[in-house]
């Protein structure tokens, strides 16, 4: 009899802390803002307008992909990948799929027991994030200030074989990102209170 061993492959939206978004000078982040009010011709995509590559970005994701124990890489270009989002108003996303930024690497996490597993990265790339829908009982609203965001992509693959490390990880990734959420929205929060 076959016997089969589950591979679990995990893919990880990093956004990094610039504070402007990958393409053009709009602020990143929007949290607190009215909606679609952080946005440019180039967040939009619309026609004649050049997109120009944030150093920083490229900077953050190098830092990045050596604290991963990636490969950087000398040369690496942004493809367009075309499809259908209700939140993407241009129709395609700026990514890196052939060249990416880092290519293999590694990093270790706890898991409850206090052992340490190493998980494996594919590669490491940059690409602009899509905008964001919101959902509301009048509306369903389209946030595109969020569209052209700076985010970093791990891929993981070939390490996840049991799916309690899978789960561990993705619950803590969770929790993190929960937590900065909250920290982000109270924050933004307090500077409204005090504008008062």
């Amino acid at each position: 009899m076959t016997t089969y061993e589950a591979v679990i492959g995990l893919e990880i939206h990093i956004q990094l802390n610039t504070q402007t978004k990958i393409f053009c000078a709009c602020p990143a982040d929007s949290w607190g803002a009215p909606p679609n009010t952080n946005i440019c011709p180039v967040c939009c995509g619309l026609p004649g307008v050049l997109p120009v590559l944030n150093r920083a970005v490229v900077e953050k994701a190098a830092l990045l992909a050596a604290a991963m124990h990636s490969e950087v890489q000398a040369e690496s270009f942004f493809d367009r990948k075309n499809y259908f989002y209700p939140d993407l108003p241009k129709g395609y996303q700026i990514t890196q799929y052939d060249a990416a930024i880092g290519r293999g690497g590694w990093f270790e996490y706890p898991m409850p027991d206090g052992r340490l597993v190493r998980a494996s990265i594919h590669k490491l790339h940059m690409e602009e994030d899509a905008g964001k829908t919101r959902n509301d009982a009048a509306r369903g609203a389209r946030l595109i200030e969020k569209s052209g965001g700076r985010s970093d992509r791990a891929d993981r693959f070939a390490d996840e074989r049991e799916r309690a490390h899978a789960d561990c990880h993705t619950e803590r990734r969770q929790r993190e990102q929960d937590a900065k959420v909250d920290g982000e929205r109270g924050r933004y929060r307090g500077v409204e209170q005090d504008a008062d």
